[in-house]
């Protein structure tokens, strides 16, 4: 029999003769009892204890059921520190208690594990509330210079931000995709699940892509708690855009060597109800760090930068 409780894990070998030989777990003790007194085991006639094992920490698995295409995870606690637990009932490790297992897309038979460390948490940690600030506008309308502004705004502020620039991403995670409606619509989809899982990591993830469809746009709010999407509008008109041209772009697809390029022969969408709007000012431009003061703002004052 093996109970485990206060630390200690009592065994009680049939003989005397077996002590030597039996396993604990995977480990085998040692025969001499010396030997057995390093590595922090107490043997004492037919009993061996030890105190070297922490104790066993309350254990979290989940219950996944898939309703209507969503996933909704409900808690099962598992044992207490606290508790004696009978290593032959550690339901954790025997398999007596299984999980609901759900269906997301073509992923099957998987289970969200939730864990005791929460948003919440990580939040407390970094005293900061975590968001996505999505920066969306045509090519050449400034969101990647925004963004860095916004980056070292927060950075001098003490806060723990990241961005997610369009182009950066399809070097690595999207290099596979290209720039037809389906896979833009996929570049957005990933980038979305990136930043929300920067979100629930309490950091404050900067989005800057041009992202130019609107339902791409509302699918990654809707998939965040309210408030955690923060929808920056770009606005900027094409022809102040195109006379940029900072990466040639425009030209080029102007002459035709590329095609769907946005705001020449593919459309953009521009947001119907964004938090911020970026604009010229009476056909001024304004510094990136204007429009990153106007962000930081929009922060500080609906309390995203404390816990």
């Amino acid at each position: 029999m093996t109970v485990v409780g206060n630390n200690a894990l009592i065994c009680r070998p049939q003989s005397e003769s077996c002590c030597a030989s039996m396993k604990l777990g995977v480990l085998k003790l040692p025969a001499c009892n010396c030997k057995a007194k390093s590595l922090g085991f107490h043997i004492t006639g037919s009993e061996v204890k030890t105190t070297f094992l922490p104790p066993v920490r309350k254990t979290e698995t989940s219950r996944t059921v898939h309703i209507n295409r969503k996933s909704a995870s409900s808690h099962q606690p598992g044992y207490n520190s606290n508790d004696e637990i009978s290593a032959i009932d550690f339901s954790g490790f025997s398999g007596k208690s299984i999980p609901l297992t759900s269906t997301n897309g073509n992923s099957t038979n998987i289970v969200w594990h939730k864990c005791s460390v929460e948003k919440s948490d990580r939040q407390e940690l970094l005293q900061q509330r975590g968001c996505v600030i999505w920066i969306t506008g045509l090519s050449g309308s400034g969101k990647s210079t925004v963004a860095c502004a916004l980056g070292r705004g927060l950075h001098a502020r003490g806060k723990l931000t990241y961005i997610l620039d369009g182009d950066n991403v399809r070097h690595g995670l999207n290099r596979d995709l290209s720039f037809a409606a389906e896979d833009r619509a996929e570049n957005i989809r990933r980038i979305g699940e990136v930043a929300k899982l920067f979100v629930d990591a309490g950091v404050i993830c900067i989005a800057s892509l041009i992202s130019p469809y609107r339902e791409e746009r509302d699918a990654c709010r809707a998939s965040l708690p309210e408030g955690d999407f923060i929808e920056v509008f770009m606005d900027v008109p094409l022809h102040v855009c195109e006379a940029r041209d900072p990466k040639g772009l425009y030209k080029l697809a102007r002459a035709g060597k590329i095609k769907g390029f946005t705001g020449i022969d593919d459309p953009y969408e521009p947001p119907l109800k964004s938090e911020i709007v970026l604009r010229q000012n009476q056909g001024l431009c304004d510094s990136p760090d204007d429009f990153a003061d106007v962000v930081i703002s929009y922060l500080d004052k609906n309390g995203y930068l404390k816990a």
